[in-house]
């Protein structure tokens, strides 16, 4: 595994990689047809297509905080879990990205939850060898959008099994849990973008320096194959709003080549986008080397 960094003004960024996994492709591309987002990602015999769970970690000169955006889906799936969503930290796992980088978990500040679905909130937490939860991050303040955790402890019964009790009840019980309002802003330089078609409160980080843009995407595009604008996921609570979010960020996107991360892309990092004739496609592929 070989991962990548880079710099943005008082920012540095480092490439945090913590283990594939599958979701059914029919859920994942919505009203598309298979026979146009399996070109792109072929399924396998069960309809699924292979994603990954990539964060992001920041380390400040200017606060001296490290910040972790979302940390994977951890590692307290049950075999059936494993199974269903063929759970992969063999190569890619959270404490060997630390390690490559120079870095420990004890070391991190802030944790900066895009949201708290399974795959983006779990390695907040692990069973110890006594069977309890404990906490990754012991030091780490952890960051939540308002209206976003009061859903995801009473959630609608579509997005309820995104929210799991063990994933969200060691975040709740830390004594570090800061709820933020929308377009929260972190430190001068890294703030963050609402969108709440995928679910109420998402928030995709944004880190400005060196005239340079990167915004973690998180679920307004979980990859690169979602850039045409009706290719909306179907686990979207309000996929209509979606639209006009997807539709109002990529102009922004595409007219100040903001660089744009990748969290679940098992094949492109970073992606750069451009609009023309009405529509939106992809420009260049990059990953943080070569922002």
């Amino acid at each position: 595994m070989s991962l990548s960094k880079t710099t943005l003004g008082p920012f540095e960024l480092y490439t945090i990689e913590t283990g594939d996994f599958r979701l059914d492709g029919g859920a994942m591309f919505g009203v598309v047809p298979k026979t146009l987002w399996s070109r792109g990602l072929p399924a396998d015999e069960k309809n699924r297509i292979p994603m990954t769970m990539r964060c992001l970690l920041i380390r400040s000169k200017n606060t001296g905080k490290l910040y972790l955006i979302d940390n994977g889906a951890g590692t307290k799936f049950n075999d059936k879990m494993e199974d269903i969503y063929q759970l992969d930290q063999s190569n890619k796992n959270l404490e060997n990205s630390f390690k490559e980088h120079g870095f420990s978990l004890n070391d991190v500040t802030d944790i900066i939850f895009t949201h708290l679905h399974f795959d983006h909130c779990g390695g907040s937490s692990f069973y110890n060898d006594n069977d309890e939860l404990e906490l990754t991050f012991p030091d780490a303040t952890y960051h939540v959008v308002e209206t976003h955790w009061e859903n995801a402890n009473d959630p609608n019964a579509r997005e309820k099994a995104s929210f799991l009790p063990e994933n969200i009840n060691p975040i709740k019980e830390s004594g570090k849990l800061n709820l933020v309002k929308e377009n929260h802003e972190y430190e001068t330089g890294l703030t963050a973008i609402s969108v709440n078609g995928h679910t109420i409160g998402q928030q995709l980080p944004k880190i400005e320096g060196d005239d340079k843009t990167l915004v973690f995407v998180a679920d307004l595009l979980p990859t690169h194959i979602h850039v045409p604008l009706p290719w909306v996921m179907g686990y979207d609570m309000y996929p209509v709003q979606t639209l006009a979010e997807k539709n109002a960020f990529l102009k922004t996107a595409a007219s100040k080549n903001w660089n744009l991360y990748l969290e679940h892309d098992a094949h492109e990092e970073i992606i750069r986008v451009q609009h023309k004739d009405g529509r939106f496609s992809v420009s260049e592929n990059l990953t943080l080397n070569d922002v």
